[in-house]
């Protein structure tokens, strides 16, 4: 089947579409550019770089920007997917939903008013196990944004690797943290996996940080050769 993927550019999304390519033909992504950064529906931390990923997978990319509204976003969704439909042919929508019923409902009913199947191949799935995929799928992952407690400094532009991981389960035991950012303690952005033709390297970047709430945002960034 033809899909178009919901895609922001981080972890979730990119293992969702990795799940998808096993029995799926990836028509395009399809990414929402956010102009604020507390979208109830889309990811906002240096989004405007999915245009690079896309170049790096080689996979067509149908971006349209939003207010950020809350529902008045989904009209903004739907027109991007209705294009996804008319220039690519696709047949459903993937998403990198994990554990959020107002994404993933909303999506779905999307899907249902154009006739399209809807996957969700994280939905309810083992954050454990999904984090840990991240690293057996070979992605190289960043922290952009961090929005609680007890995420310091430190943690923006940081690497998920084996020790991260074990720090953020120490987070989720203390704290209650999701190992995923699933409440909204961290956004991710993917620098490079296996099936990208080209990786992301980073130039120039700026550090914000407050109270538990700062971001990684990235001001410059070029495909090199892997």
């Amino acid at each position: 089947m033809k899909v178009g993927v919901l895609y922001s550019g981080g972890k979730d999304s990119t293992l969702a579409l990795l799940r998808a390519k096993k029995s799926h033909e990836i028509s395009c992504l399809i990414t929402i550019y956010p102009k604020k950064e507390d979208s109830y529906m889309f990811h906002f931390p240096n989004i405007k770089l999915v245009e690079l990923q896309a170049k790096a997978m080689e996979i067509p990319l149908i971006s349209r920007e939003t207010a950020g509204e809350k529902e008045k976003e989904l009209k903004d969704l739907e027109k991007a997917v209705k294009e996804a439909v008319k220039k690519y042919g696709i047949e459903g929508v993937v998403t990198g939903a994990v554990k959020s019923a107002y994404q993933k409902t909303r999506i779905e009913k999307l899907c249902k008013k154009l006739k399209l199947s809807c996957f969700n191949p994280l939905w309810q799935e083992d954050e454990i196990q999904i984090i840990k995929d991240v690293l057996k799928n070979k992605l190289e992952v960043i922290i952009t944004m961090v929005a609680s407690y007890p995420f310091t400094k430190d943690f923006l532009g940081k690497k998920i690797d084996e020790e991260l991981i074990s720090v953020l389960l120490s987070f989720k035991e203390k704290f209650g943290t999701s190992l995923l950012g699933e409440g909204g303690e961290f956004e991710t952005l993917v620098l490079d996996a296996p099936f990208f033709k080209k990786r992301l390297k980073i130039g120039e970047y700026k550090i914000s940080y407050e109270n538990f709430r700062g971001m990684f945002l990235i001001k410059s960034a070029e495909l090199v050769d892997k």
